[in-house]
Order: structure tokens, then C-alpha cells, then sequence
């Protein structure tokens, strides 16, 4: 590739600050739990005794290619790259509501919705935090240079 098509600005050349750091491991926790939620689904759509075998393994398959984002986010964030932030915050956001309907069980399930539900919130505050906002590139409205 050439320098035109990868370019590197004085703001991603640094270090990678440890908030960029947090967020792209809290992000890849939540890809690698979806993957594992959806291997675990899936084994046991096959191998058990579900109510309804294919809708097991169609959620199974589902949280697996589910988990791609947040992994492929992770590795964007660990990377510097712009893009990487977006996916992110996709992520957390739709995070929020499946903490809630885990909170709102009244089951072992609640322990898990408070993790998620923290998981999400950190991440959303170590994602829009001016240093990790700086070092990923990426300017606020009304910063994009003049291109004349």
C-alpha cells in the first residue's frame, strides 16, 4: 500500500493510551463472550436435547457471526484505526438493552446483566474520551481541514 492509500497522522503515530487499550480489551471480552455463548448453543443444539433443534443451532450460528463486530472492532481499536470506534460503540449500545432484560429476570441471569451493563458503560466512557478520540484521529464537527 502506499502512504496515499494508509495515512498516518501526527495523532495516530503515538503510543496507544491505555483508555484506547481498556476499550479495545473490554470490546474483544464481549466478542469472545458471544462466540463462546454461540459455540455453547450450538453444541448443545446438536449434541442435546432442545425443544427445537434448528432454531439451537440457527442462534448459535447467529451469536457466532454476531461476535465478529466487537472482535473485528477490538483489533481496529488496538490498531489506532478511525473506523474502529464506531463498530465499538455499536456494540455497547446494543449491549445496553440485553443487560436490561437480564436484569429484569428473576434468575442467575441478573449477575450477568450487571456485568454486561458495566461492561458497556466503561466502554462507552473510555470510547468517547478526548484522549482516546485524539488518538484514534478522529476530528468533531466543524474540525475537518478546508479542502480547497
Amino acid at each position: 500500500m502506499t502512504k496515499e492509500q494508509t495515512p498516518t497522522t501526527p495523532e495516530t503515530a503515538g503510543p496507544r493510551p491505555r483508555r484506547l487499550t481498556y476499550a479495545a480489551v473490554l470490546t474483544a471480552l464481549e466478542g469472545l463472550g458471544l462466540a463462546v455463548g454461540g459455540v455453547w448453543v450450538l453444541v448443545l443444539g446438536l449434541a442435546g436435547d432442545p425443544d427445537d433443534r434448528q432454531q439451537a443451532v440457527t442462534l448459535g450460528v447467529t451469536l457466532i457471526v454476531l461476535a465478529l463486530l466487537p472482535l473485528l472492532a477490538a483489533r481496529g481499536l488496538f490498531a489506532q484505526r478511525s473506523w474502529s470506534r464506531g463498530p465499538s460503540v455499536i456494540t455497547q449500545i446494543l449491549a445496553l438493552p440485553v443487560a436490561y432484560s437480564l436484569l429484569q429476570a428473576d434468575s442467575i441471569a441478573i449477575p450477568a446483566g450487571i456485568a454486561i451493563a458495566a461492561a458497556a458503560i466503561a466502554t462507552l466512557v473510555l470510547l468517547i474520551n478526548q484522549e482516546t478520540t485524539q488518538a484514534l484521529g478522529i476530528r468533531g464537527p466543524g474540525n475537518a481541514p478546508d479542502q480547497k
